[in-house]
């Protein structure tokens, strides 16, 4: 197939587009790089051993933009990672959130349509369930009360993809739901690289690890827990990028509209990540206990058995190779993409 991949300079935009050619798969990049390098495209390339991604510089928002893109290339799918991802921004800044990400996949929606390519991949996340019903959390677990406006836009657009497609079953939409994505590409030419002070665990505990902070700050060691840290579902990220790629059978099936969970099915406390980390990579990791952060939940994790039965996907990796692959990152690149 011949994607579009919007956000694919991101971080797992960048990871996914290399699975995809993997798989025999063509792509397109669309991206504003309002959080993102061009760096990363072009070590894309060369991991893929080609001499380019075709690439746009483009905002979904922008409509004339898109319509030259959609008219240039045609695409037989679109994996839509593009939008504002940080929890605490998307708090102090909810207009910005709703502004973009819902008013930007919509132009993105209405623009694929009038060029025929009904079918989408969307990158929602285990936010949508709220503090969940069920854990293991299963696709049938409702979606419940986000605690922020980045996961609201989520639910949102969950919402907004799944009525586009009950009024028009031409379209084939699939929804996956993201846990705790972790980890870099093997070679540590490609990961995370956060603008300011990082909003997740693992780049915050390598930026640690290099030096380029003093300590990782741990919120809340009281909850209900084996050891009194929140317990979340890390994924490696070459297995999140491998889930999208599984995600395109479902499209060839023509799914109309599919949801599934990409997690491991596994709880790891924040103390397990930072036990690890030390233990795989020889390092030590210096951390102060603080309060919670409001709107935190004790435990999250998936039951994935659907991704596999229905598109044979599975996590691969383990903890050890999250954390060994986050460090071999951060070690080889210290300032990100910055440094070059």
């Amino acid at each position: 197939m011949h994607i579009l991949v919007t956000g694919g300079a991101g971080y797992i935009g960048s990871h996914t587009l290399i699975e995809l050619y993997k798989a025999g798969h063509t792509a397109v990049v669309v991206d504003n790089l309002s959080n993102s390098n061009p760096e990363s495209l072009r070590r894309v390339a060369q991991i893929i051993g080609v001499d380019r991604i075709p690439f746009h510089q483009t905002d979904i928002r922008d409509r004339e933009g898109l319509e030259a893109v959609f008219t240039k290339h045609h695409f037989d799918a679109c994996i839509h990672f593009a939008g504002l991802k940080a929890v605490g921004e998307s708090v102090a800044k909810p207009w910005e959130y709703y502004e973009n990400n819902i008013s930007g996949t919509l132009v993105l929606v209405d623009v694929m349509r009038k060029h025929d390519c009904k079918n989408i991949i969307f990158s929602s996340s285990a936010t949508v369930y709220g503090d969940p019903a069920e854990i293991p959390i299963t696709e049938q677990c409702p979606k419940g009360q986000c605690t922020n406006p980045y996961g609201w836009t989520k639910s949102m657009l969950e919402q907004v993809l799944t009525d586009i497609q009950k009024a028009d079953p031409s379209w084939n939409v699939v929804l996956l739901r993201y846990f705790n994505p972790v980890g870099a590409h093997p070679s540590g030419r490609i990961g995370e690289n956060p603008n300011g002070t990082p909003n997740n665990l693992m780049p915050y505990i390598t930026q640690v690890a290099v030096g380029k902070r003093p300590q990782l700050g741990i919120f809340g060691n009281d909850y209900p827990t084996p050891d009194g840290t929140g317990v979340r579902d890390y994924i490696h990220v070459v297995d999140l990028a491998n889930g999208h790629v599984s995600a395109l059978k479902a499209i060839e099936c023509v799914c109309g509209l599919a949801i599934y969970n990409l997690g491991t099915g596994h709880g790891y406390s924040v103390l397990d990540m930072v036990n690890a980390f030390q233990r795989v990579n020889g390092v030590t990791i210096p951390y102060t206990i603080q309060s919670r952060r409001p709107g935190d939940i004790a435990t999250c994790y998936s039951n994935p058995a659907k991704a596999e039965q229905e598109l044979g996907w599975k996590a691969k990796f383990g903890i050890d190779d999250m954390v060994r692959d986050s460090w071999n990152w951060q070690r080889l690149n210290p300032d990100g993409y910055n440094e070059n």
